[in-house]
């Protein structure tokens, strides 16, 4: 098990050499930092915990810095707990960039969903609408509360409510590409949560060592043109020319 924290930038797209379009979520992953390390021994479990999103320290908690200096880094605005892993492979300050996975390789992103305020039955649940028309009085109603035996409604009806701001994980996703100029992970697919939110990428539960076949992406990078400097030739005037000028003068 394996993960990195990013914030989610947005969607695009990018098409591979044999002409097929893949929709790619991209996600900005700067360097997480091992901020601690949980063992079974002091905690009662293994984990480490990362640290993502540099702040200032004016900006900080007296207990968010002193944490922080104990890895010897700057405060952090997320701090989250990936467990599962082998707390041996990681030292205490330790950076984690995008090369901690490659192409190809199935993952399970969790990010929190967008939120949309408290909404009716039919965009909450989906549910269809009654007639507009002819008088029939019910259009966008949550309906019949159920039976009359129990004098009461059931725990689970379907009913307006809050939607949106829950934490949910999609899982067996594909590491499109792997930038580490930009520090940029391409996910292919949608990732849960609102542009610049937070999302935590791990190894996939139920395929941990998949890895697919990755076609090879077109690259629209092109490359400065190089002028080829022209030689100069001086003309060289005839003698005999100037001579006559100078006479006519």
């Amino acid at each position: 098990m394996k993960g990195i924290l990013g914030r989610k930038i947005g969607m695009t797209q990018v098409f591979t050499k044999s002409g097929k379009l893949i929709p790619v979520t991209v996600v900005e992953v700067e360097p997480n930092v091992v901020t601690q390390i949980k063992t079974v021994e002091n905690d009662g479990y293994d984990a480490i915990q990362l640290g993502f999103d540099t702040k200032k320290e004016k900006n900080s908690t007296k207990a968010n810095i002193g944490h922080a200096k104990k890895a010897e880094t700057a405060p952090k605005r997320f701090y989250k707990e990936i467990r599962g892993v082998n707390v041996s492979d990681y030292t205490l300050g330790q950076e984690l960039t995008v090369e901690l996975f490659n192409e190809g390789e199935v993952v399970d992103v969790t990010g929190t969903t967008k939120g949309k305020g408290f909404q009716g039955v039919i965009k909450r649940h989906n549910q269809s609408r009654g007639p507009m028309g002819h008088g029939s009085q019910y259009h966008r109603g949550p309906g019949s509360m159920g039976t009359m035996r129990p004098m009461r409604v059931f725990k689970g009806k379907k009913l307006p409510g809050h939607m949106g701001g829950l934490t949910v994980t999609i899982q067996n996703l594909e590491i499109v590409a792997v930038d580490k100029e930009n520090n940029v992970l391409l996910v292919k697919g949608n990732v849960p949560g609102a542009n610049k939110s937070l999302v935590i990428i791990k190894t996939a539960v139920k395929n941990p060592n998949k890895v697919n076949e990755r076609e090879e992406l077109i690259s629209y990078v092109t490359e400065p043109e190089v002028k080829e400097e022209v030689e100069t030739t001086e003309v060289t005037e005839n003698t005999e020319d100037t001579a006559s000028t100078e006479e006519n003068e």
